[in-house]
């Protein structure tokens, strides 16, 4: 793999982590996305 492709892939993942870190701060979003994905069920 690539240096510049191994960085992206990195700030990738750091970024997925950040905005699920963000999310579980606000229960309500957590829930409501919750909702949302037991209802395709």
């Amino acid at each position: 793999m690539q240096r510049g492709s191994r960085i992206g892939l990195g700030l990738l993942l750091a970024a997925v982590l950040a905005v699920v870190f963000v999310s579980y701060l606000n229960p309500h979003l957590a829930v409501d996305l919750a909702n949302r994905v037991w209802a395709c069920f």
